[in-house]
């Protein structure tokens, strides 16, 4: 009898945990277990989950009593400010979690990270490849700590050559659920942008966040990947497409103001979601090895995916409203054309002559 292979997802109790646990329980061959602090707001059915901190010393006999192939670690504070129990929770949590893969004999590990790490600078060629050496630059609690795991991640390769690391890079993320510095600032009729500022920016929708995710546990494709939708707009064109109309501001008056509304103890972070400079300058990731090497390509273009979240918008807005209805068949109809495209392109890519001799370029679990 083949024994299922044993998935633990860190953080199953956040958003990214539990979306990511309700796609991989379908799967065959795999037992998924679930492991965040406190208990999930909603049971997933398949899930086995297991209240306990990533930080506890127990979570070595854990991994080892259950026999643990592949961790997706997704346990990840997302503070504005940095603060000692973030750090904490963030980095040396992920530093205790590795180490208790290597010493139990885990062989693969998922992380979810940001292209955030880049930073955004005026010098950024037209598309960072993952070679490029992430930001020295600090700020915001989770852009500090993500640029502490991957510095940690690096050594962490090298020193165990044998685990498959497997870091996923994201763009802004957008969807009608979840909720991300780039949802919050389109959301937001408030926030600002820069005067004389248009940057190039990618997006992904939050559905194809998961399913990269899923992928990298099924698929064995060790390294750091960018993987972002299809099309890089400037930002005025997707504040456009997400509906959103924002008052420019001089950027000296934005930068200057920040540090005296955080010393008034205002909310900055709900002034301005994203980072000044992620408004000011490009850091506009390279797909290649996302579309070669780990060979996922997202479903929704970048597009699709702000119009989703506008049709979304409206229909939240519009709930219960006599424009009710008209809302719903436009969303549904941008679906179906959406839907169609796809499918043409999926006919169009099968009915192309079959390549013999040529072997896969990864390997499915």
């Amino acid at each position: 009898m083949t024994h299922p292979r044993n998935v633990l997802i860190t953080g199953a109790s956040g958003y990214w945990g539990a979306q990511v646990a309700a796609r991989l329980v379908s799967e065959p061959g795999l037992r998924i277990l679930g492991l965040d602090s406190v208990a999930p707001a909603k049971r997933i059915r398949g899930l086995d989950f297991i209240q306990a901190d990533i930080r506890n010393p127990l979570v070595v006999d854990l991994l080892s009593e259950e026999q643990i192939h592949t961790i997706c670690h997704l346990a990840f504070r997302d503070d504005a400010r940095p603060s000692e129990a973030s750090f904490d929770s963030n980095v040396m949590g992920t530093m205790k979690i590795f180490g208790a893969a290597v010493t139990t004999g885990v062989k693969k590990i998922v992380f979810k990270s940001s292209m955030m790490v880049y930073g955004a600078r005026a010098d950024n060629s037209a598309f960072l490849s993952e070679e490029r050496t992430p930001a020295s630059q600090t700020g915001r609690s989770r852009l500090r700590d993500l640029l502490e795991v991957e510095a940690f991640c690096n050594g962490f390769r090298g020193q165990n050559p044998d685990l498959c690391l497997t870091v996923l890079r994201f763009p802004s993320i957008v969807g009608p659920q979840a909720d991300t510095s780039m949802t919050r600032f389109l959301s937001s009729q408030l926030t600002p942008t820069l005067l004389g500022f248009d940057p190039l920016m990618q997006v992904i929708h939050e559905d194809d966040v998961v399913e990269a995710l899923a992928h990298a546990v099924l698929h064995n494709a060790p390294g750091v990947f960018n993987v972002a939708a299809e099309g890089v707009l400037p930002l005025s064109k997707l504040m456009a497409l997400a509906g959103k109309l924002a008052p420019p501001v001089v950027h000296l008056a934005a930068y200057w103001s920040n540090p005296v509304l955080s010393s008034m103890g205002l909310p900055v972070g709900r002034l301005w979601p994203l980072p000044l400079d992620y408004l000011r300058y490009p850091w506009v990731g390279d797909l290649n090895k996302m579309r070669y090497v780990l060979n996922f390509v997202p479903r929704y273009s970048a597009t699709d995916a702000l119009k989703d979240f506008a049709g979304r918008q409206r229909l939240r807005q519009f709930a219960g409203a006599s424009a009710g209805p008209a809302n719903d068949t436009t969303h549904l109809r941008e679906t179906l054309e959406r839907r169609r495209a796809r499918q043409r392109t999926t006919d169009s890519a099968q009915s192309e002559p079959e390549v013999i001799g040529e072997e896969a370029s990864e390997e499915v679990l």
